[in-house]
């Protein structure tokens, strides 16, 4: 990842979302911060108040959110946001078959890998819309090759031989 991310703008545009353009970007990203809110303790519970999280604005030359606390401990670093904004983009067809392709899984082997039949796995590559618990498995799955390792089961190309069982 970028170590040079730096936001253009910013905006709450819900309760715990925000509405962000990243320098040198023309598309908008919403990043929902709920989860992030709630796991941060003491720190952060300020913003789960609604007219505290629309203070949102940006900081230290975009390399940062703030909501002005007059402590600076209510903030979120660029690289951060975009690590969240990019985990919570859904998978679309292009990035599904990079995934396959990058961790050299044959349809029958990516499809049994996420838990899902052959021609579901075929639906998703055609374009059709990847359920949320599947890619975040994904991500996982790509992050964590102890995960993978567990999970893969390699495939022999080819028909069983009559009498033997698959797998």
């Amino acid at each position: 990842m970028d170590k040079d991310i730096r936001i253009e703008t910013v905006k709450a545009t819900g309760p715990t979302s925000l509405r962000v353009i990243w320098r040198g970007k023309r598309a908008a990203e919403g990043v929902e911060l709920a989860g992030w809110i709630a796991t941060g303790g003491s720190i952060l519970a300020a913003l789960s108040d609604p007219t505290t999280f629309a203070k949102a604005s940006i900081g230290d030359f975009g390399s940062s959110v703030t909501w002005d606390d007059g402590e600076g401990d209510l903030a979120i670093d660029a690289i951060h946001l975009k690590k969240l904004a990019d985990e919570q983009k859904p998978f679309e067809a292009g990035e599904l078959l990079g995934w396959q392709a990058r961790l050299h899984l044959s349809n029958v082997e990516a499809a049994d890998l996420v838990g899902v039949g052959l021609s579901t796995w075929n639906d998703y590559k055609a374009g059709s819309n990847v359920p949320r618990p599947v890619w975040i498995l994904m991500r996982v799955i790509e992050r964590d090759p102890l995960l993978l390792q567990a999970h893969y089961r390699p495939r022999k190309a080819g028909r069983p031989r009559k009498g033997v069982a698959a797998g």
